[in-house]
Order: structure tokens, then sequence, then C-alpha cells
């Protein structure tokens, strides 16, 4: 469904098969008995046919709806009406995002069973429908977290920091990059504790609870994306 990861049968081999959907590759998992592919969908993904190609061969699979909740927010007005400066920082910053989701390393990631970045109440959940100041939005690409300022934040499964910043939307973030395409975010940050090059562990700390960019109030925005998409950090905790 959109927002959530079909895993595909691969079969035997006795190397890694090479995946892609499009021309973007795929986190390939396994063992010489049998391999999957693990295929990120966007939750911009229209429902139907879908596949993806195993060195090449295709391979169907379908894409099924999802409704998603709707959530109201009042925000400051400066992070929904955007000044031509702020629309232009922005539009850099999509740019360099973009760029930073399609990281794809290897080697691929030994488990893929997060741990939550910090303790609490999931305060707003994935794919929900934003409504800012009564003007719709895209949909939520991650799982906020209730927690207060200067919470620690910790890694949600061993990786390499590939990018830190203080962005429009994100506030201060920190991705980690965890290999085979699969990457995780933490923002609205009040501090960072690492940079980039930097290897942690799961459970090592990142940065500090805070309510940098657009926000309602203190809490950690966690995300998850693989192959380029965001996806539901809940499958993977």
């Amino acid at each position: 469904m959109p927002g959530g990861v079909a895993r595909i049968a691969l079969g035997a081999a006795a190397q890694r098969p090479v995946a892609r959907s499009g021309d973007v590759p795929l986190l390939v998992v396994g063992s010489q008995q049998g391999w999957a592919a693990l295929v990120g969908i966007a939750l911009s993904a229209e429902p139907g046919p879908a596949q993806v190609s195993v060195e090449g061969r295709t391979i169907d699979y379908t894409v099924r709806p999802k409704q998603y909740a709707e959530q109201r927010l009042k925000v400051s007005p400066k992070h929904v009406d955007l000044s031509p400066e702020d629309e232009a920082r922005a539009e850099r910053e999509r740019v360099h995002l973009r760029q930073v989701m399609a990281t794809f390393t290897q080697p691929e990631p030994d488990s893929l069973a997060m741990r939550a970045p910090v303790p609490g109440r999931r305060s707003s959940s994935f794919g929900l429908r934003r409504v800012f100041n009564g003007q719709a939005r895209s949909p939520h690409p991650g799982m906020d977290i209730a927690a207060g300022t200067g919470t620690p934040v910790v890694a949600p499964l061993a990786g390499r920091v590939v990018d830190t910043g203080d962005y429009f939307f994100s506030g201060n973030a920190v991705w980690v990059d965890h290999g085979g395409g699969l990457l995780t975010l933490m923002c609205h940050l009040s501090a960072i504790d690492v940079k980039v090059g930097d290897r942690v562990g799961a459970g090592d700390l990142v940065g500090k609870v805070g309510a940098t960019g657009r926000v309602t109030g203190p809490h950690l925005h966690f995300g998850v994306t693989l192959n380029r998409v965001s996806v539901d950090p809940a499958l993977f905790l």
C-alpha cells in the first residue's frame, strides 16, 4: 500500500541479486537459499500493478489502496505562507535532501529491527493528511513522538551519519544511512550531537528533542526512507 513496504521474493541464487524499481536500486535481503527485494512505496503511488526488475526479468506486484486520516494543525503563518526568500530556501533544501535520500551504500544492514529513537507517545502518525492553518499540505512523511525539550535522541539502527543541518521545515535534523538505501531521519532537534561521517551504533546519542522548524511544540519527528521514498517507521519498530 502507499507508504508501505513490499517484500518481493527473488528466489535462490549464489550471489545477492541486483533489483531495481525503475532506475532506483533496491534493498535485497536474505541468503543463497532465498533472496527478497524490499520496495518502499511512495505515499503518492497510485493503486494498481507495479513491478521490479531483477537482472533482466521483471516481477509484478500490486499496490492496494489505503486511506489515511486527516490532521488539522495551527502553526506560525511564516511556515505556511512563505515569503519569496523562505520559498527559495525551502526549494534549495528540497534539492539537497533529494540527494541525501538517494544515498545507496553497502553493506546492507544486518538487521531491520529498529528501536524507537526516543520514548514517548506517538502524537502524530505516518501518512496523516496535514492541514496547516486551514491549508492542505503534503501527507505526514514520518512519525511524531511526544517528548520534552532536551530528551536524548538515539540512533534507531547502526549506521553512518550522512547529513546534519538546520532546515526550514525540519529544523535541526540528522540523517543516518544504514545501507542498501535505508535511511532514518530525526528532526526538530534542540541540539545535534554528531557530525557527518560519524559511525553510530543502535542506541548511540545523535541529538536532543526540540521545537525547531515547523512545529506546534517540542517533539521528535522520526522518518524512514527506503529507495528514496518515505515509508511508515512503525513497520520497522
